[in-house]
């Protein structure tokens, strides 16, 4: 009974195994597909062709020495096999439930961090109920755990934090003023010198970070480079400038692109050469763990684990099954694109809709930075700084509407040094056994270019610096948090015994089926036809023509939501009233986006079409601004009234709303139906219907005026329905606006009465 109790363990925790390959590779490829993605220097096929190739050969040439269980977190011998099956298995759920949690949010975080800390957390907690168990103290805990593990880590994220930004910020900078925005007008060996020296750098990346574990050169050329690092370095830049030279020259390639493959190739190497251990590791652990335990004959409570130190090479079929599982996860996961995009989002150049809100923090950083520029300027010559500011003139290129959103988030130049950047970094802290994060260091490698490359301008650098300081926050949110639940899982695993273990494998199997359900949902609703499209048109009647999608899909989810309202007060159900607040809010989101965009809207025009589209556009919206200001209303008392406990609506009460309800209904579907077959020659039975629907609402205040002096005596139920009739007249208010504003444009032979709100 006690084998089948471990065996099923080891086979959970392969299968676990196959899911933490998924979750980590969804959270790792931001570090090497950002730059090329964000560039699109090549092809999203070839991308991940190439970044799958790296993925295969980095898995395949590992020499699969899965140690991370050996590192020194906690010391094996300390412990026996019951209690390294409980942490493994521990550690194992808290990591595919965590990184799927980050991936879920589209945030990039690191996989080795995690590891560490949940090993940390679930061997602390088993060593401190052995430590309780024999009466010991806590000063006992340093003899089962290496707590100068966990502060090297720490000091790892510090570190990666710090380093990366600068020298990434100090290397675009100087890369920007020597090379410029207008790169292509450069001469051929600017291009190529630039060439040389990133290609050596990634070349260097590869052999010390990439194949450092690798078997397939036997440590020979390794150890040249250890041992004559500055001769390679040098031979290696005098090569592969004039290769480069040479290829620039007469194969007419592009050598800033030749260095994003060849990067991007160079990263997706070494996080499968380097990184596997993070996803299958542990498993392999426990495993090697059950096989010596099975053939001892001991019992697992007495079992010591003290073999457990030695190194294990990992079969070279489990690596090509890893490596596998790794690539088909990079072609097919949607997360993993999720995660890449919060990266490219906040490093591109361009303006457009920011993810992350701003905060004190965000806002303080930003105001004592243009105050610091401000001051150093002042302390430079004037001649300089104009020569400065004219390296980062941006072409001036003509780029239509309509593909605005198929350019790159940033230029060639920008994405070579991310990728040369990181790869220098990561080489010298790995050949200085510095514990810096890969993750962590290429992030901020990208945020420390994107601020010297005056991405963040005035109009985006508080909602770039809030982006960066959420996802720094959410790297110590994963040490701490990955700690605390192993040590939490560790200890139910303990006292539970197998059926905790059953238990907790249908709580992470059904919590990730929740996840990939909302994750889902969500995409869909993204793709779904009801979100609203900034315009792209150039000329009046092509906005008119395009608007009108906005304006029917926007009365029909308006006329959704505020059905919703009067059925959540009417049945006094918080969570749909809830649920259509959030409803209300993104609707309006998107309207401010729409009007954010008006910049842009009004630059596209043409110019014979500048003051009729956009006098149009401006007012059709500030009409819908109107619908969503008077449904946020409308969804912020009930959601209030009834969160509040207040007494419920009065059936009259009810009854009234639900009549005004049928009335808006009728009039926003036949509006709807007006906009969706275009068919604006209809409009005119719907606006003489205004005087009606209005003297509706009024005999509606007017009951409550009385009932408020004879028989109504709850004060909050007043203000309530009162604060809906107003609402609702102006929702009704803003659909005859809309309708005479399409009306006139239609056929401005005919003026409407003008109808004012």
């Amino acid at each position: 009974m006690e084998e089948n109790i471990y065996l099923f363990m080891v086979i959970a925790l392969g299968l676990l195994a196959i899911i933490d390959l998924v979750v980590g590779v969804s959270n790792d490829a931001v570090n090497f597909l950002n730059s090329a993605i964000g560039s699109k220097a090549i092809s999203f096929r070839t991308i991940m062709i190439v970044a799958s190739l790296g993925v295969a050969f980095g898995a395949m040439s590992s020499s699969g020495m899965m140690e991370v269980a050996r590192k020194g977190i906690f010391n094996p011998g300390e412990f026996v096999f019951a209690e390294i099956m409980v942490i493994f298995m521990a550690v194992m759920i808290t990591d595919i439930l965590l990184l799927d949690f980050f991936n879920t949010l589209g945030m990039p975080t690191s996989t080795t961090v995690s590891i560490v800390f949940e090993l940390l957390g679930a061997a602390v907690a088993i060593s401190l109920i052995k430590i309780i168990g024999i009466d010991g103290t806590f000063s006992d805990l340093g003899g089962y755990i290496n707590t100068d593990k966990a502060t090297e880590i720490i000091l790892g994220i510090l570190l990666s934090v710090f380093i990366a930004f600068t020298i990434g910020a100090i290397v675009q900078f100087i890369s920007r003023v020597l090379i410029s925005f207008n790169f292509k007008a450069n001469p051929k060996w600017v291009e190529s010198i630039f060439g040389g020296v990133a290609i050596t750098a990634i070349i260097y990346f590869i052999l010390i970070k990439g194949l450092k574990s690798a078997a397939i050169f036997d440590g020979t050329i390794t150890a040249f480079v250890a041992t004559h690092t500055n001769m390679f370095i040098l031979g290696n830049i005098v090569f592969w400038t004039l290769l480069s030279l040479l290829i620039s020259t007469t194969l007419r390639w592009s050598i800033y692109t030749v260095v994003i493959v060849l990067g991007t190739f160079a990263l997706a190497m070494a996080f499968a050469g380097n990184d596997l251990v993070n996803f299958i590791g542990v498993p392999i652990a426990a495993l090697q763990s059950f096989q010596d335990w099975h053939g001892s004959g001991i019992d697992a409570e007495s079992f010591n684990m003290a073999g457990l130190s030695a190194a294990v090479r990992t079969p070279t079929l489990l690596l090509l099954a890893s490596g596998l599982i790794m690539v088909l996860t990079l072609w097919f996961s949607s997360k993993a694109r999720g995660v890449v995009k919060t990266s490219v989002d906040l490093s591109r150049q361009d303006e457009g809709e920011e993810r992350f809100e701003p905060n004190f923090l965000s806002r303080q950083i930003v105001k004592f930075s243009i105050a610091a520029s401000e001051n150093l300027g002042k302390t430079l010559p004037p001649s300089l700084l104009r020569k400065i500011d004219s390296r980062f003139e941006m072409p001036k290129t003509y780029v239509p509407k309509s593909k605005i959103q198929d350019m790159p988030a940033f230029d060639l130049v920008r994405a070579a040094v991310n990728l040369m950047v990181a790869s220098v970094l990561i080489s010298i802290a790995t050949s200085m056994k510095l514990p810096l994060s890969t993750t962590y260091v290429t992030f901020m490698v990208a945020m420390g270019t994107s601020l010297a490359d005056r991405a963040w301008g005035a109009e985006s650098a508080v909602y770039r610096v809030a982006g960066v300081l959420n996802v720094i926050g959410g790297w110590f949110f994963t040490a701490f948090s990955a700690f605390t639940a192993a040590a939490i899982i560790a200890a139910i695993l303990h006292f539970g015994g197998l059926t905790a273990l059953i238990a907790l494998l249908l709580i992470a199997a059904i919590l990730l089926l929740r996840n990939y359900m909302s994750h889902n949902k969500k995409s869909k609703e993204l793709k779904a036809e009801n979100s609203l499209r900034k315009a792209e048109s150039s000329s009046i009647q092509g906005v008119i023509e395009e608007s009108a999608q906005n304006v029917a899909k926007t009365i029909k989810r308006s006329n959704k939501l505020y059905s919703n309202a009067v059925n959540g007060l009417a049945r006094h159900d918080l969570d749909q009233l809830k649920k259509n607040k959030k409803g209300i809010n993104k609707l309006s989101n998107e309207i401010d986006s729409l009007k954010n965009n008006i910049f842009y809207f009004i630059k596209n025009l043409d110019e014979s079409s500048v003051g009729g589209a956009s006098n149009f556009y401006i007012a059709l919206l500030g009409i819908m601004q109107d619908f969503s200001q008077s449904l946020e209303y409308i969804a912020k008392v009930s959601h209030t009234h009834v969160n509040n406990n207040h007494k419920k609506l009065k059936y009259t009460q009810i009854k009234e709303l639900k009549e005004i309800d049928m009335a808006l209904e009728k009039l926003l579907h036949d509006t709807q139906t007006v906009f969706d077959s275009r068919s604006f020659d209809t409009i005119v039975p719907i606006l003489n219907q205004k005087d009606e629907l209005l003297q509706m609402v009024s005999e509606k205040i007017e009951k409550q005026v009385a009932r408020t002096r004879t028989e109504e005596s709850s004060p909050k139920n007043t203000t309530l329905y009162f604060s809906l009739l107003t609402e609702s007249r102006d929702l009704i208010l803003a659909v005859m606006k809309l309708l005479e504003l399409y009306y006139v444009e239609h056929d401005s032979t005919i003026e409407p009465a003008r109808i004012d709100k």
